[in-house]
């Protein structure tokens, strides 16, 4: 018997839900930083065994939106929360249940799949508070299990793997074994750009940017790959930082990104990135549509 099945990983803003699809696709797929709402886009990353496939979806961070760019956001997740076999409900480790908590537990109306709570970065909380923690949350909402881990030091992970295959209906292999992801190399480019612009710049500005591939071309004969990317931002004031002085800033996003995609894609890369003023553009449905941001 072979099982398949779509796993949504839902949480709120910088729960660790990219650490954990990342760790169990083996691969860096969806960018990690310490900031919240890095994720924009819903992110596929498939996980193989011999008798089953695991699709898991990445998705942006249930929050309370305030401009068309948050609304759509929040719109892919809920709309991957109406539409999986199995739902991934991630909570940081702590001492009590929050606000955040029951807002997402909420949203948990909007499916009809057995949901499994996952208690992230249980590393940095003492074990006397989690059983207590997990009671708590048995008491709040009927979820299938509860699976303690840290993400980020592998903690739990491969249990955690074993209670959604089980959970998982017979189906068919949706994808070849040697694909982990569905998201194109000129999509995991323009997020590898998006990740160094998050890490290095401050206050608004990391949300304030779009990154378009304008050119991605391979030649095979030299191992190497051609990729020609505008950052996209609001302001003139914003271009300025984005380049910094005599261009460092941009030269450091660039350098770790292409160092990241060469990891990934196992080639060297050339890359050559520009700044393009679009005023105002998270709040254009226009633009958010045009920067994939927005489906209609």
């Amino acid at each position: 018997m072979f099982k398949s099945g779509f796993i949504g990983i839902i949480g709120r803003p910088n729960a660790g839900k990219s650490t954990l699809f990342n760790a169990i696709i083996g691969d860096k797929i969806s960018i990690m930083t310490h900031k919240p709402q890095t994720t924009r886009n819903k992110i596929t990353g498939i996980k193989n065994y011999p008798d089953a496939q695991l699709i898991f979806l990445d998705t942006p961070g249930m929050h309370k939106p305030k401009t068309p760019l948050n609304r759509a956001m929040v719109r892919t997740t809920r709309e991957a929360i109406g539409s999986v076999d199995v739902l991934l409900m991630m909570i940081e480790a702590q001492t009590d249940v929050q606000p955040h908590d029951l807002f997402l537990i909420e949203s948990l109306n909007e499916t009809k799949a057995p949901v499994l709570l996952v208690i992230n970065k249980i590393d940095l909380i003492e074990k006397k508070f989690l059983l207590p923690l997990m009671d708590k949350f048995r008491r709040i909402y009927d979820f299938r299990d509860i699976v303690p881990i840290s993400a980020l030091h592998g903690n739990g992970v491969e249990e955690l793997l074993t209670i959604v295959k089980e959970m998982l209906p017979e189906g068919p292999k949706y994808y070849p074994d040697d694909i982990v992801t569905d998201a194109t190399e000129r999509f995991i480019a323009s997020e590898f750009i998006r990740e160094k612009i998050t890490l290095h710049t401050k206050q608004e500005l990391p949300y304030s940017a779009a990154v378009e591939i304008d050119l991605f071309k391979e030649d095979e004969a030299k191992n190497l790959i051609r990729i020609t990317a505008t950052i996209n931002v609001e302001k003139d004031s914003q271009k300025a930082i984005m380049i910094g002085k005599k261009g460092a800033m941009l030269k450091k996003i660039g350098t770790q990104a292409r160092l990241d995609m060469e990891n990934l894609f196992g080639a060297k890369v050339y890359l050559e990135l520009f700044v393009r003023v679009r005023k105002e553009w998270t709040a254009s449905e226009r633009m958010l549509e045009e920067f994939g941001l927005l489906k209609h």
